[in-house]
């Protein structure tokens, strides 16, 4: 999951674009792509057959992808033997993940003459013929039996718009720290919708009722991608759909980190902006002070704040705060968070991004 994110959830997860270090690396070291797929398709003249599924009329993967050849091969295997429909939608990759996935017949790919982030996942939805869709990005896949699981759920719930899943890490499949954090929500059920209630998700583990995503416009491209989840939760919220965890739905995950240290500066920048568009004034202003206090103080911090600043004519143009009850909603999990110490320096995604990469560079020489 590119965007690297951990949202305000049911409890208050997001942490500012930053990964959990455990979550990076594991119990057995550095790895940032998937072992080799335990996946066997059956094959007729040398192409792979689709298995058939009965929820082929009824959920699309949309799967995002961006310069992520070297991983993409079994992620696609397992996609494929879903037997649902599988729309790629490639943010102008440079190197060979177009190729990869035109090699594999079933897959329908849109390639874009440029990078737009997250909002790359609306034009898989528009492309999607199904009433809901499964969202994934380069780095995991969804276990079959919960897929059906979320679906009933939807069906029962007709304002339910979006599903979390249960998200399993690395071979190891240990649960997420988000996913425990989810199941934990502290947020009331008023609905009768079974799971934990959340004000956020994670964008390449969820499941989304189409006609909600595409009546509150989808993502929004002026956020590009990190944290880019809370505008469209924030909007979902506003206008009284429900989003859930749902442990049965279980996404296996191989996080990568090619591409994280760029995307610090942005993550910074979308969950303050993000403050300022959906806050109340005070809870703008006192979470304002709490994510520039706890983000690390180093060139992301500066960029990220130097970013933010750029973007506040567009930001107060487009301010509309919440209803009180969704911000007192969010201020709970708020104040579940703990804070760095102020003056923290070190920010560890760099260190064990650069590690991942002079490991991929030794299994290739």
């Amino acid at each position: 999951m590119e965007q690297d994110q951990a949202p305000l959830v049911g409890t208050a997860a997001e942490h500012v674009g930053y990964l959990d270090e455990v979550d990076l690396i594991g119990a057995s070291g550095i790895r940032d792509e998937p072992p080799a797929t335990p996946v066997t398709l059956q094959r007729v003249d040398g192409w792979p057959v689709i298995p058939e599924n009965p929820l082929a009329d009824r959920l699309t993967v949309v799967l995002l992808t961006f310069n992520c050849a070297h991983r993409l091969p079994p992620i696609l295997d397992q996609l494929l033997d879903l037997g649902v429909p599988v729309i790629a939608v490639d943010n102008a990759s440079t190197d060979d993940t177009v190729a990869v996935i035109n090699a594999r017949p079933g897959i329908e790919l849109v390639t874009l003459e440029r990078n737009i982030g997250a909002a790359g996942r609306n034009i898989g939805v528009n492309r999607a013929r199904t009433p809901f869709v499964a969202f994934c990005d380069d780095d995991g896949w969804y276990e079959s039996d919960g897929l059906g699981a979320a679906v009933d759920l939807f069906d029962r719930h007709p304002r339910l718009a979006l599903v979390n899943a249960r998200i399993l890490v690395k071979q190891q499949a240990y649960v997420d720290p988000i996913s425990v954090e989810m199941a934990a929500s502290p947020l009331p059920e008023t609905a009768g919708i079974p799971g934990q209630v959340l004000m956020s998700f994670m964008g390449g583990a969820c499941l989304v009722r189409v006609s909600a995503y595409q009546e509150v416009g989808g993502y929004d491209p002026e956020f590009f991608i990190g944290g880019e989840e809370e505008t469209l939760a924030f909007k979902l919220a506003r206008a009284r759909w429900h989003m859930r965890y749902f442990p049965d739905l279980v996404m296996h995950h191989y996080p990568s980190v090619a591409n994280a240290p760029r995307l610090r500066a942005f993550g910074m920048r979308n969950t303050l902006w993000n403050a300022w568009i959906h806050r109340r004034f005070r809870s703008a202003v006192r979470y304002t002070g709490f994510i520039l206090a706890d983000t690390p103080k180093n060139q992301d911090w500066i960029k990220g704040l130097t970013l933010t600043i750029r973007g506040i004519p567009w930001v107060f143009r487009r301010r509309d705060p919440l209803p009180v009850d969704l911000d007192d909603a969010l201020t709970v999990l708020e104040r579940r968070r703990t804070r760095r110490p102020l003056f923290t320096l070190r920010d560890p995604i760099h260190a064990i991004a650069r590690r991942a990469n002079q490991n991929r560079v030794a299994e290739t020489e």
